[in-house]
């Protein structure tokens, strides 16, 4: 492996070789833009949970006795802040949108028909807020939500603008999807450029020098063109691909290669002062990084692809995606990047051209006398920082969930506002209905369903359950359940939990042989909650013991990745336990998504191996010819620079995200960077090599 990967970065360090690469890369890059576009394959209507899953289930057997594709459901909202709904207004706007006939609404129910007393059951409580059921077509696509959503939403506001008391929104299922897409559509705009502007202005900022900035990006932009029209050709390939998924991955790309540019220039820029050709300059630069860099995005790659054991669809849905993403960073890093470094030479440093001969040693003016610290007290800095992250990590007790996605989107979002008008006026339960199937071996009866009926309504839980449907030959019927609280809290859920495992029970009390099937919004939370949890534990043994082993390949010592690997361990629960507390305190976000703890653990350990693999490499090549203290010192004052460098840049890329105006993502952002943070200086700078000076013996050891 070692001899092939010498043999691509000497030949991409000639001046033949560099320039085919450059080329290679923009002729891949062309042919593939001429292909399908990723943005055509991205859906919102994503399955997270698995076929096995029991309200998965259960949804596919109602849908077998009960047939009928069934378009998105929405709900149309009417609402009077200041007093009674004025139907008349109502019906003024409910004319406007059943009147342009939009292509898409299969139904709307008209409640101008409806006698008083059917009529009442649509209004509020408190006479204030009406809603109006609406279907949209079966088999939409992602703009076809968006489109219908504008275009009755600008007809409902445009009628309602010119009215004295009504507002107008769209919520429910149809509503926040195309509110979600447009959402993501504006933000990944948004996120592209907050993300080129953050890495623009750090480079120069630290480098300063316009090219080092220039050059990493323009590596960058080609391979963020070459892997997004990859993932398109995944998509036409009948992968699913979620908006989420392909925010995230952006991030991703950028973070690595400008990481690895990082990596790759730090030491051509040492390595000039050496050679006076930069050609060979070059070749003698990739031979000390081409393999720790390769390696450190084949360890990425790797725990990016042990999100295909996971259970969740979600999860397994970024396993092929960021799969190839890390695929072609990887590629680019040992021959896209030092072929454009190259190409530009000394001149890519300057104002601060090195050259050669003229300084034996990049100067270190802030890890030098850090590293003579470090080394020298290696309890002390290396104890107050242990004390520091298990201090921090305590805070993961407090951790608590949010599974109201609607609760993650902005505050004037218009599915939101109607959501929230909804949830205070009505059965919180109506907000999404929960479908009870019974399958009887035996003929059910008016009588039976009558019995469950009344039963289920003992439940002080259940606010209303009525019958929705009975099989010709009476072997199925189906029931809508609304709960007494809000379908999306942890208290629903566990009550649905406890509803499913006790309604067997029920049945048998009732004497009927027959199952019971629970689907909807908040059975599918209970799953996913169920296999969340199950997930967890499976991704985090699975890949711990991955790196672990690659880490083992690397050093060629278990004790050394052991340690290592624990830094990264602690790392990773200190930054969730800090970053729990500052997103309650500065953002007042009192609990996180499900997702945002996995997303972190992936993205933190897998990154995070990076820096750790640069400093093990840069000391077991100086422990060669020096003592372990020695070259430990050597090590930190040479690395430090860059890892620092590339840790606030890789933090700063992740805070990108915070810039989304969807929660989940602004606090995966927001801790993913908290946590590089901590990483970068006191894991990386303190903690392991104090772990390093305990545990490593004075003998000669070789990377292979």
């Amino acid at each position: 492996m070692k001899k092939m990967l010498f043999f691509i970065t000497d030949w991409v360090s000639t001046k033949r070789g560099m320039w085919i690469t450059i080329i290679a890369w923009l002729v891949l890059m062309l042919g593939l833009s001429a292909g399908p576009q990723l943005g055509d394959y991205k859906i919102n209507n994503f399955q997270s949970l698995p076929d096995e899953a029991k309200s998965i289930i259960a949804q596919n057997k109602t849908e077998k006795f009960f047939p009928n594709e069934q378009g998105t459901p929405g709900i149309l909202v009417f609402h009077n802040e200041n007093g009674d709904i004025n139907l008349d207004e109502v019906n003024q706007i409910l004319d406007g949108i059943i009147l342009e006939n939009i292509e898409g609404i299969r139904n709307i129910v008209d409640t101008r028909s409806l006698p008083p007393q059917a009529l009442s059951g649509f209004i509020s409580e408190d006479q204030s807020t009406m809603i109006v059921p609406m279907e949209l077509e079966h088999g939409l696509g992602n703009d076809e939500y968006a489109e219908i959503n504008d275009r009755a939403t600008e007809i409902g506001t445009g009628i309602a603008d010119k009215l004295e008391s009504t507002s107008f929104y769209i919520t429910g299922p149809a509503g926040i999807s195309g509110d979600t897409i447009k959402l993501f559509e504006r933000a990944d705009f948004v996120l592209l450029l907050a993300t080129v502007g953050i890495i623009l202005v750090l480079l120069i900022v630290i480098y300063r020098s316009p090219l080092l900035a220039i050059i990493p990006l323009v590596a960058t932009g080609i391979v963020y063109q070459v892997v997004n029209q990859s993932v398109a050709f995944l998509g036409a390939g009948g992968l699913e691909i979620n908006n989420q998924t392909t925010s995230i991955m952006g991030i991703l790309l950028f973070a690595a290669v400008i990481d690895y540019s990082l990596f790759v220039f730090s030491r051509f820029r040492e390595e000039l002062n050496h050679y006076e050709n930069k050609f060979d300059a070059m070749k003698h630069a990739m031979r000390a990084t081409g393999e720790p860099v390769f390696f450190a995005g084949g360890t990425v790659l790797a725990a990016m692809l042990v999100l295909l054991f996971a259970d969740f669809r979600d999860y397994q849905n970024f396993a092929p995606i960021f799969g190839t993403a890390m695929f072609f960073i990887m590629l680019a890093s040992v021959t896209l990047v030092p072929a454009l470094f190259t190409l530009f030479g000394r001149k890519a440093f300057w104002p601060k051209v090195p050259k050669y001969g003229v300084e034996t040693e990049v100067k270190h003016g802030v890890w030098g006398p850090i590293a003579k610290f470090v080394v020298n007290k290696p309890a002390l800095s290396g104890g107050v920082v242990a004390v520091m992250l298990v201090l921090s990590a305590l805070n993961i007790f407090n951790l608590q969930y949010e599974f109201d996605m609607v609760k993650s989107f902005p505050e004037d979002l218009p599915s939101r506002v109607g959501y929230e008008i909804v949830e205070q006026r009505y059965d919180k339960g109506e907000l999404a209905p929960t479908t009870l199937l019974i399958e009887s071996d035996n003929q059910l009866t008016e009588e039976n369903i009558m019995e469950i009926t009344e039963r289920l309504n003992e439940e002080k839980e259940i606010a209303s359950i009525r019958p929705a449907g009975l099989t010709e030959d009476g072997q199925a019927a189906k029931f809508s359940i609304a709960l007494a609280m809000n379908p999306y809290s942890v208290e629903a859920m566990d009550y649905m939990e406890k509803l499913r495992d006790e309604t067997p029970e029920t049945l048998d009390d009732l004497g009927m042989k027959a199952d019971s099937y629970f689907s909807g919004i908040t059975p599918k939370l209970v799953d996913e909650r169920e296999v969340n949890n199950s997930d967890i534990i499976k991704i985090v043994l699975l890949e711990t013991a991955l790196i672990l082993g690659l880490l083992v390949v690397l050093t060629r010592s278990l004790k050394m990745s052991i340690y290592m690997m624990a830094t990264i361990l602690l790392s990773y629960v200190s930054a969730l336990g800090l970053g729990v507390f500052l997103i309650d305190v500065l953002f007042g976000f009192e609990a996180i998504s499900t997702r945002v703890p996995v997303y972190a653990f992936i993205f933190l350990v897998a990154l995070g191996i990076d820096y750790n693999i640069i400093l093990a490499s840069r000391f077991i090549e100086e422990r060669k010819n020096h003592k372990v203290k020695d070259a430990l010192e050597i090590a930190i004052r040479n690395t430090g620079g860059v890892i620092s460098s590339a840790g606030v840049i890789l933090a700063a890329t992740f805070a990108a995200l915070t810039t989304m105006p969807i929660a989940d993502l602004f606090i995966f952002g927001f801790m993913v960077a908290v946590g590089i943070l901590i990483d970068t200086f006191l894991v990386r700078g303190m903690l392991l090599p104090a772990l390093i000076l305990f545990f490593e013996k004075d003998k000669q050891t070789s990377m292979q």
